[in-house]
């Protein structure tokens, strides 16, 4: 399946705006993506290992949110889009996101 890579998280995964992982769910693709490119861990996922809140992830343009989260099946051809949250003012974050990261 291929994920599309934001800009901000580009620097993270050796500056490509996408890439292809095997899975079945979008967790494996996630944790494929991640596996390769350790650094987007931090971007993506808490300490505790959950998707961060500010993170929205689209499985053909559907938010898994509505899906099965995580869980939800993926199939060759598909797309995962991961797209941070953009807000107005100023990040609070202290460094710990993809907006301004560490």
């Amino acid at each position: 399946m291929r994920i599309l890579i934001p800009t901000p998280l580009r620097p993270y995964a050796a500056k490509q705006d996408a890439v292809e992982v095997p899975a079945k769910t979008v967790g494996e693709a996630l944790s494929g993506l991640t596996s390769q490119y350790s650094d987007l861990r931090r971007h993506l996922y808490t300490d505790d290992g959950k998707l961060r809140a500010f993170v929205n992830v689209y499985l053909n343009d559907e938010d898994i949110r509505y899906l099965q989260k995580e869980n939800t099946p993926v199939r060759d051809g598909d797309t995962l889009s991961i797209v941070p949250s953009i807000a107005g003012g100023g990040c609070r974050c202290l460094g710990g996101c993809c907006c301004c990261p560490r």
